[in-house]
């Protein structure tokens, strides 16, 4: 009865009025209706305007003349909105092509191209979403490095370890997806990062890329945390405040540490970059070293004996600066760390010297960690100084009364905004307050913050972090990976032909 072809729009109608059931399942399922009822009037009304002459032939001829064209309509239609889905979703894919571009700046492998991302159709330079580029495809996988501790090696092969894997997919999904958008960035801000430039304008054309390609969303996706741009004996937690025009030099050696985060899956990568080659055999020794602890690196091996191996290859280089030959030495007091969901340091701390924790704790399978190392011609020891442009709200932040009305909203701000995930003074300052998404493009700027963000950190709800700093004259290097714990490998999910 409900696929008869001559049922009319009235009748149906009143049989909907008599059975809802019908009406039911009209709604859950459109080829329950009739093929006359399929001929909408606003499809009616389309095919009048489109092809006005044929629809008074249509008129006069037979109901079985009739359906026909009712068919041939419908399929128009669905073609015309195929191709206006094509058109919504974003920027064409670019042809396909071989990288051709090499970046202007020493520490990278020969391999590195800064328009690497050509091989997969995105444009150059990167417009086309990362997540649009690869839908429908897989999404590269990390460098896969099988597990060295004794009793361990069966893993690669374990059914039962292959089927946990399979129930993980999302998990590993969200975090390839962000270490492909690290990769794109990365190479992308390579191809710009020259002597002369102002880092913060490095910054922002970096950090705005990072928006574009990984469609900013708020905490559901986007910046991990902000740009580490950290110059000479500075080795950490440098970023431009507003105001501030410091340009890069020939003769610096600069750390660029920049995240990516979908759905709090933070990626954490980082490398050095100099443009005088008498600071290789520095940039060498921390890749070599950071390259170390990752090998080292497992189910079950000690985080005490990752921090051994990588001060053994770090500290069996030398730098000869001006005449004189400097140790290359392990900074003691900076580590690598587990990561968590929207926590970048997740409680587990990867020491980069032997002895530099507990013989007791040890790497857990499913883990996330940064290996990260830091090299210096130093005395290999950082002290906190310099203004301060790194905040991050506490992930156990404490419920505390506030009295401030400019504290609750400068709090309230930086909950709805970066959650517990770091922010900069920079971001505060955009237009957009740092998340356009959240705030409107022009509606987030915050004014005459400074009062509030202290009055937060000295109740300890906000945590600052000031620049790390070796003694001044010396030089820093630093290169960093995140990594996975799978059940059958560990995978360096930030690898790629760069460093």
């Amino acid at each position: 009865f409900l696929h008869h072809k001559e049922v009319s729009v009235q009748k149906t109608a009143n049989l909907q009025g008599l059975c809802p059931t019908i009406g039911y399942l009209e709604r859950k399922n459109p080829f329950v209706r009739g093929k006359r009822i399929t001929m909408s009037a606003e499809e009616e009304e389309k095919k009048s305007i489109e092809e006005p002459e044929e629809d008074d032939d249509d008129e006069e001829e037979g109901e079985g003349e009739g359906e026909a064209v009712a068919a041939d309509g419908a399929k128009k239609k669905k073609k015309k909105k195929k191709k206006k889905k094509k058109k919504k979703g974003g920027a064409a894919l670019g042809p396909v092509k071989e990288p051709i571009q090499k970046p202007p700046a020493r520490g990278l492998k020969d391999t590195a191209f800064t328009d690497y991302y050509v091989k997969y159709g995105q444009t150059e330079p990167p417009t086309i979403a990362v997540a649009d580029l690869f839908r429908g495809k897989q999404l590269p996988k990390g460098e896969m490095q099988e597990y060295t501790l004794e009793g361990h090696q069966h893993r690669i092969s374990a059914e039962e370890k292959r089927a946990m894997e399979r129930l993980e997919e999302d998990l590993y999904g969200k975090v390839r997806l962000g270490a492909e958008i690290h990769r794109q960035v990365r190479s992308y801000a390579q191809s710009f990062i020259k002597p002369g430039i102002e880092l913060a304008d490095m910054c922002a054309r970096l950090e705005n890329k990072n928006r574009e390609i990984t469609v900013e969303a708020g905490l559901e996706r986007g910046i991990g945390f902000p740009t580490g741009c950290s110059l000479n004996h500075v080795a950490a937690h440098y970023t431009p405040n507003t105001g501030d025009t410091t340009v890069l030099n020939y003769d610096d050696v600069m750390k660029v540490d920049f995240g990516v985060q979908v759905d709090g899956r933070i990626i954490d990568s980082a490398w050095s970059v100099s443009f005088n080659p008498r600071y290789d055999p520095l940039l060498e020794a921390v890749k070599e070293a950071t390259d170390t602890g990752i090998r080292t690196a497992g189910i079950d091996v000690r985080l005490c004996d990752i921090g051994a191996a990588i001060q053994e290859t770090m500290e069996s280089y030398e730098v000869e600066l001006d005449g004189k030959t400097y140790p290359v030495k392990t900074i003691r007091n900076l580590n690598g760390h587990s990561i968590g969901q929207y926590q970048i340091h997740a409680g587990k701390s990867v020491p980069c010297v032997k002895n530099g924790c507990d013989e007791s704790i040890r790497m857990e399978e499913g883990e996330i960690f940064a290996i990260e190392t830091f090299g210096s011609t130093g005395r290999g020891y950082v002290i906190e100084d310099l203004e301060c442009s790194h905040y991050m709200k506490n992930f156990d932040a404490p419920h505390v009364p506030l009295r401030l009305q400019s504290s609750k909203k400068l709090l309230a701000h930086i909950n709805k905004t970066f959650g517990t995930l770091a922010f900069c003074r920079r971001w505060l300052d955009r237009p957009d307050g740092g998340s356009a998404t959240v705030n409107g493009p022009t509606s987030g700027k915050q004014e005459k913050y400074m009062g509030a963000l202290k009055n937060l950190c000295d109740v300890g709800i906000v945590q600052p972090y000031p620049p790390l700093c070796d003694v001044k004259g010396c030089y820093t290097a630093q290169y960093e990976h995140t990594i996975m714990l799978r059940p059958t490998c560990k995978e360096i999910v930030t690898r790629g032909d760069d460093y």
